[in-house]
C-alpha cells in the first residue's frame, strides 16, 4: 500500500488538489461573502488615493460616452444614426465597458494574485469571479445614472424597464465563464493578456455601440443621396444576430427605449440565454480542471 492510499484512508487530501465539480462548486458558492467582499475592498483600495474617490465610478463612463458621442457623431453623420441617438450612444458605452473591463480584470485574476495563490488554500475559482463582480458592482452606479438621465431627457418610464434585471444577470453570468476560460488560458500563455485590448476592440467596432448595424448595414428606401436605394448585406445584419455582445446591446437598448428602431427581438433572448448557459457551464468545467496547476503559477 502506498503512501497516497495511507493518506485516503485517513481522510487527507492532496494541497492544491481538485476535487470532484460538484464539490468544487459547492465551495465556490459557500465563499460567495468573500467573493462579495473582495471585490467591493478593490473598488474602494482603487479609489481612495483619488480626490473624487468612488465618483470616478460614474466619471470614467461619462467622459467615454462624451468623447465617443463627439467623434464618432460628428464622423459618421446622420447616416446609421438611429432616434434617440445620445441614449442609444450611452447605453452601449456603459453595457460595454462592463463587458471590456470584466474580461481583461478577469483574465489577469489568476497570475496577477500569484502569492495569493501559492500561500492559502481555497478555490481559485474564487478569484476571476471577484474580478467580475468588482466590475458589476462599478457597473450598476452607471445604470442607475443612466436611467435619471433618460427620465430627464423625456423618456417615458415603462414596465419594460425591468426586463434590464434578467437581462444583466445573463450577461454578468456571461462574462464570469469568459473570465474563467481566459483566466485559465492566461496561466499557460501569458501573452493572451496582451492580446485583449486589441480583441475588446475588435468587439466595439462589431458590435453597433455608435451606430446601429440594421440601419447602417440593411436594405434602405430610396433618398435623395441614394435614388436607387440601398440593398444593403443582409448576410453581414444576420452574422451579428449572432454575436452574443450585440445581441446584450440590442436587449439593452430595446428594453430602455421606445420605437420601430427597438422593438424586442424575442430570438435574441433566446440566443443570449444559450449563450450565457453554454460560456458558464464551459468556463466552469474548463477552470476547474487546471486547479491543480494554478498553485504553480509564477
Amino acid at each position: 500500500m502506498t503512501t497516497a492510499d495511507d493518506a485516503a484512508r485517513a481522510g487527507l487530501t492532496k494541497v492544491g488538489g481538485r476535487p470532484p465539480l460538484g464539490e468544487y462548486v459547492a465551495e465556490v458558492w459557500r465563499r460567495r461573502s468573500f467573493i462579495f467582499s473582495m471585490a467591493r475592498f478593490k473598488i474602494e483600495s482603487e479609489n481612495q488615493q483619488n480626490s473624487l474617490g468612488m465618483l470616478w465610478v460614474v466619471i470614467k463612463p461619462l467622459l467615454n460616452a462624451l468623447v465617443y458621442g463627439a467623434v464618432f457623431g460628428v464622423l459618421i453623420g446622420t447616416a446609421g444614426r438611429p432616434p434617440h441617438f445620445v441614449e442609444f450612444l450611452i447605453i452601449g458605452v456603459f453595457v460595454f465597458e462592463f463587458f471590456a473591463q470584466s474580461w481583461s480584470a478577469g483574465g489577469k485574476a489568476i497570475t496577477n494574485n500569484a502569492a495569493l495563490v501559492q500561500s492559502l488554500a481555497f478555490p481559485r475559482m474564487v478569484l476571476p469571479l471577484a474580478a467580475v463582480t468588482q466590475q458589476f458592482l462599478k457597473f450598476l452606479p452607471t445604470i442607475a445614472i443612466l436611467l435619471v438621465y433618460l427620465v430627464v431627457t423625456g423618456n417615458p418610464v415603462d414596465f419594460h424597464w425591468l426586463l434590464i434585471v434578467p437581462l444583466f444577470i445573463l450577461y454578468y453570468f456571461f462574462v464570469c465563464g469568459l473570465a474563467l476560460i481566459t483566466a485559465r488560458l492566461s496561466v499557460h500563455w501569458r501573452d493572451l493578456n496582451n492580446f485583449i485590448p486589441f480583441l475588446t476592440r475588435l468587439f466595439f467596432y462589431t458590435t453597433g455601440i455608435f451606430f446601429s448595424i440594421e440601419e447602417r448595414f440593411g436594405p434602405r428606401p430610396p433618398s435623395p443621396s441614394e435614388p436607387n436605394g440601398y440593398a444593403g448585406h443582409e448576410w453581414l445584419v444576420r452574422l451579428t444576430d449572432f454575436q452574443p455582445i450585440h445581441e446584450f446591446l440590442s436587449l439593452a437598448r430595446a428594453a430602455l427605449l421606445q420605437g420601430p428602431t427597438y422593438d424586442m427581438n424575442l430570438t435574441y433572448w433566446v440566443y443570449a440565454t444559450l449563450w450565457t448557459i453554454g460560456m458558464l457551464g464551459v468556463g466552469v468545467w474548463f477552470f476547474w480542471r487546471a486547479e491543480e496547476r494554478y498553485g504553480r503559477v509564477d
